[in-house]
């Protein structure tokens, strides 16, 4: 697993921040920011210390894919960090064999730091090799978007 950082500052307090990249008050605002990583890109689930969550969307032949993951900590406003431990193949959740190892439980934390009406936003990840070249590439696009999202 590879260890990856982004940051974002964007011009709106952490509460604002916060609540639009987890799509609280309306999911629609975390499907929009998610859209750089897959057109479809959602979850089901709620945003809970120790809740199960799937990050999921459907692929051209309208089958289900994406991650089964576990809200390991969330402070409204200030971090969440969020484990990965499965991946979903149409209705199927597997958390077990090949496809998971590569995953390794591999965690991904939001920080939030809130000075003088920003808030930078601080993404630490842990992906696989394969997904590095991906993730470098993507993550500032979906940042960046969310920066859109929050300064609108």
């Amino acid at each position: 697993m590879k260890k990856l950082e982004f940051k974002v500052s964007i011009n709106a307090p952490a509460h604002k921040v916060f609540d639009r990249m987890l799509g609280l008050s309306d999911k629609t605002t975390y499907e929009e920011w998610t859209k750089a990583f897959h057109p479809t890109a959602t979850y089901e689930g709620k945003w809970e210390k120790g809740s199960k969550i799937l990050f999921i969307g459907t692929d051209s032949h309208g089958e289900r894919g994406g991650m089964v993951s576990k809200v390991v900590d969330i402070i409204p406003n200030r971090f969440v960090s969020v484990q990965h431990y499965g991946i979903v193949k149409g209705n199927q959740e597997i958390t077990e064999g090949l496809e998971v190892e590569k995953w390794g439980n591999g965690f991904e934390n939001y920080i939030f730091e809130e000075i003088n009406g920003y808030t930078v936003v601080i993404v630490n990840l842990e992906t696989p090799e394969h997904f590095v070249d991906y993730m470098q590439k993507t993550f500032p696009v979906a940042l960046e978007g969310l920066k859109k999202i929050c300064e609108e």
